[in-house]
C-alpha cells in the first residue's frame, strides 16, 4: 500500500526529504541502464558486429594482408626502435600485443598496431632514449587514451586543422630523415631538434664512414627502385582483359615491391653475416644483440635507480612523469590523429568513432607497457599495405602479430648481422615522401591564409620542441577563427518598400557576440548616418547573441533616436528578442514579414525626403 505524502497546516503536500545515498543509488542505477545495453555492447566491441557475419573470403583476405603487413612490421619495427632511442628488440616488443587486442576493439578493418615513425620521435623527444620512461610513457598515455575515449575527448582533433596537421607532419618528416642521416654516415649526431641534428652532422661530417655511407645510399636507390614495382601492371589496364598469367605476374610484382623492406633486411642481414664469418670486423655497424624470445610480462617501471638515471641521482614515480611532460597529452593526441587519418583514408566515406579508436588504442598501450613497448598507434605506410593486400576485418592483425612473435622466438639471432645503414634507408625511403608539398598549391588556391598555420606551424616544428611547435599552429589557427568571428561580413543595400519608401538594408552573416558587436554597430552608424533614410537590419542569419551584444544594441537604439532616424529589426530570434528585450530599449522594432514595413513607417508619420541613388 502506497504511503500518502504528508501535508502542512494548510493542506499543501510535503516532499519526502530525500538523502544523498540515495540520489547516488539512482544515479548509478540510470548509469548502469545505459551502460550495459546491446547497443553499447555493440558499440564498444565492433568485433560482435562483424564476426558472426565473417566468411572464408575474409578468412582469405586477412591472411593474405596479415602477412603482407608483418613482413612490413618487422623490418620498421627495428628501424623506428632506433628512432625512439631505444635498442631495436623494443620495437618489436611493440609489435604483437596491441594487434590482439585491436582485433576486439578497434572499428577500423585497416588499421595495423605498432610503432610508427611520428610517434616514435615523439617518444624520443619525450624519453631521451630512457627505456624505463618509454615504457612508462607507454601506460600513461593507454590511460589518458583510454580516458579521453571514454569521456568522448575524441573531438579535440578537431583543432588541429588540415594546414597543421600538414605542416606537423611535413616538419617530423624532416626531422626523420636528419635523424638517420647520421646512420647512413656512420657518425654520431645527438639532438631532438632539426637544427639541433643538422648543427651536429656538419661538425662530424668528416668522420663519415665510406662503408657505410656506400650501403646506405645503395638501399635508398634499391627500396625508391622497388617501391616503383607496386605500381608496376603488365597487360591492359583493365583487370578483366588481363590473361591468367598475366594477373599472376602481377601480382608476384606487387608482393615484392611492397615487402621490399623485408627483402633488404634479408639480403643486407646474409651480407653482414657472410663478412663476418670472413673476417673478424664487419665493415659496417650493425644493430647488435637482441635477447632471443618473448619479453618478460611485468609491471612497468615506477622507480629508476642512480645507475639508470642520466642524472646519476635516484628518481621516484613523481620525477619520471615529470621528466615525461607534454608528451603524456601530445603523444595521445598524435597517435589518434595517424589512426584517424588511416580510417579516413581508406573508410570510403564511413563515419570514423574517434572515441572508440582512443580507447582500443588506449587498452593496446596500457597491455603493451607490460611487455616492455614503447607507444603504438596506427601507422598510414602500414595502412595502405594493408587496404592493398584486401583485408576484410580487424583480425588481419592476428596475423601479422603472430608473424612478429614468430620472429621473436627463431630470428633474433640473425638480426644482429643486420646494418643500422640499411635499417635507416627503410626509414629515409619511407617518410620522404610525408612531407606534403603537394597541398601548398591547392591551398593557395582556395584560401591563401590557410597557408600562414601551416608553414607558422612547420618552421615551429623544426626549431622548437614538437608539441611547443603544434601548440603554436593551433594557436595561429585560434587566432583566425576569432579575427573571422570579430569580423563578419556585412553586405548593405537601398531597397525600395510596395509604396515607395527607401530603406538601408543591412545584413551581417553571423551570430552577434562581443567581440564582433562593436565592429557591427559602427558599421551601422556609420551607413546609417551617410544615407539618412530608415535602417532595417536583417538578423536572417543571426542565430545568437550575448549581454555584450544587447548592451551595445540599446546604445544603437538610443544613438538613432537622438537624432530621429527609424531603426527596425528583421527576422529576428524570439530567443534574441526576449534577451534585447531585458535592457528595456526606447524602441525595439522586429518585423516578419516584408509588407509590415509600410505600415511601421506610416504608424511613426515618416515621410521620404529625397531620393536615394545608390
Amino acid at each position: 500500500m502506497l504511503k500518502p505524502y504528508p501535508v502542512t497546516k494548510d493542506g499543501k503536500k510535503m516532499m519526502p526529504p530525500i538523502k544523498t545515498i540515495d540520489l547516488a543509488k539512482s544515479w548509478v542505477q540510470d548509469r548502469t541502464r545505459r551502460t550495459f545495453n546491446r547497443k553499447t555492447l555493440y558499440k564498444r566491441l565492433p568485433i560482435l558486429n562483424w564476426l558472426p557475419k565473417y566468411n572464408s573470403d575474409d578468412a582469405v583476405g586477412d591472411v593474405v594482408a596479415g602477412l603482407t603487413v608483418g613482413l612490413t612490421v618487422i623490418p620498421q619495427a627495428l628501424a623506428y626502435a632506433g628512432v625512439a632511442g631505444l635498442p631495436a628488440a623494443y620495437g618489436l616488443y611493440s609489435s604483437f600485443l596491441g594487434c590482439f587486442i585491436y582485433i576486439f576493439l578497434g572499428s577500423c578493418k585497416d588499421v595495423p598496431v605498432g610503432p610508427s615513425a611520428i610517434v616514435a620521435l615523439l617518444t624520443f623527444q619525450a624519453a631521451k632514449g630512457s627505456w624505463q620512461l618509454a615504457v612508462l610513457l607507454t601506460l600513461l598515455c593507454g590511460i589518458v587514451e583510454l580516458l579521453m575515449g571514454i569521456f568522448g575527448l575524441g573531438f579535440l582533433l578537431d583543432f588541429v586543422s588540415g594546414p597543421v596537421s600538414s605542416g606537423f607532419t611535413s616538419a617530423v618528416s624532416l626531422i626523420i630523415v636528419a635523424s638517420q642521416i647520421k646512420d647512413v654516415l656512420g657518425i654520431p649526431a645527438p639532438g631532438t631538434t632539426f637544427l639541433e641534428i643538422i648543427t651536429h652532422i656538419f661538425e662530424n661530417i668528416k668522420q663519415t664512414q665510406v662503408t657505410d655511407t656506400v650501403l646506405g645510399i645503395t638501399c635508398i636507390i634499391v627500396l625508391l627502385s622497388m617501391r616503383l614495382l607496386s605500381s608496376l601492371k603488365l597487360g591492359p589496364k583493365e583487370p578483366t582483359l588481363r590473361s591468367k598469367t598475366q594477373n599472376v605476374l602481377n601480382k608476384t610484382i606487387w608482393l615484392i615491391g611492397t615487402s621490399r623492406n623485408a627483402i633488404l633486411v634479408v639480403v643486407c642481414g646474409f651480407l653482414g653475416y657472410f663478412l663476418h664469418t670472413e673476417g673478424s670486423n664487419i665493415p659496417f655497424r650493425v644493430i647488435g644483440f637482441i635477447p632471443g624470445g618473448m619479453p618478460a610480462v611485468q609491471p612497468p617501471p615506477f622507480h629508476m635507480t642512480a645507475n639508470e638515471t642520466l642524472s646519476g641521482h635516484e628518481e621516484n614515480f613523481i620525477d619520471m612523469v615529470k621528466k615525461l611532460g607534454s608528451g603524456l597529452i601530445v603523444v595521445p593526441l598524435i597517435s589518434l590523429m595517424e589512426t584517424i587519418s588511416i580510417a579516413k583514408a581508406f573508410g570510403n566515406g564511413k563515419a570514423v568513432d574517434a572515441s572508440q579508436e582512443l580507447i582500443a588504442i588506449g587498452v593496446a598501450n596500457i597491455a603493451n607497457s607490460f611487455v616492455q613497448s614503447f607507444p603504438s598507434t596506427g601507422a598510414l605506410s602500414r595502412g595502405a599495405v594493408n587496404n592493398a593486400s584486401g583485408v576484410r576485418t580487424p583480425l588481419s592483425n592476428i596475423y601479422s602479430g603472430s608473424l612478429v612473435i614468430f620472429a621473436l622466438i627463431f630470428f633474433t639471432p640473425y638480426f644482429y648481422f643486420i646494418p643500422k645503414a640499411s635499417l635507416a634507408a627503410i626509414i629515409i625511403a619511407a617518410v620522404m615522401f610525408m612531407v606534403e608539398v603537394r597541398v601548398i598549391k591547392p591551398m593557395w588556391r582556395a584560401k591563401k591564409t590557410d597557408l600562414v598555420p601551416g608553414l607558422g606551424t612547420f618552421i615551429a616544428c623544426l626549431v622548437l620542441p614538437l608539441e611547443i611547435g603544434i601548440l603554436i599552429g593551433v594557436g595561429l589557427n585560434v587566432i583566425f577563427i576569432l579575427y573571422h568571428a570579430a569580423r563578419p561580413k556585412i553586405t548593405t543595400e537601398i531597397l525600395t518598400t510596395q509604396a515607395g519608401n527607401e530603406y538601408l538594408m543591412i545584413t551581417p552573416d553571423r551570430c552577434l557576440i562581443f567581440p564582433s558587436v562593436d565592429y557591427v554597430c559602427n558599421l551601422v552608424t556609420k551607413h546609417s548616418k551617410r544615407q539618412n533614410v530608415p535602417v532595417v537590419i536583417d538578423a536572417s542569419h543571426i542565430y545568437g547573441a550575448d549581454f555584450t551584444a544587447a548592451t551595445v544594441m540599446e546604445s544603437l537604439l538610443n544613438d538613432f533616436a537622438a537624432r530621429s532616424q527609424l531603426l527596425f529589426f528583421y527576422n529576428l530570434k524570439p530567443s534574441i528578442c526576449a534577451l534585447f528585450e531585458t535592457l528595456s530599449p526606447v524602441e525595439f522594432v522586429v518585423y516578419y514579414q516584408e509588407e509590415q514595413l509600410d505600415q511601421l513607417l506610416k504608424d511613426r508619420g515618416y515621410e521620404q525626403k529625397k531620393t536615394i541613388t545608390v
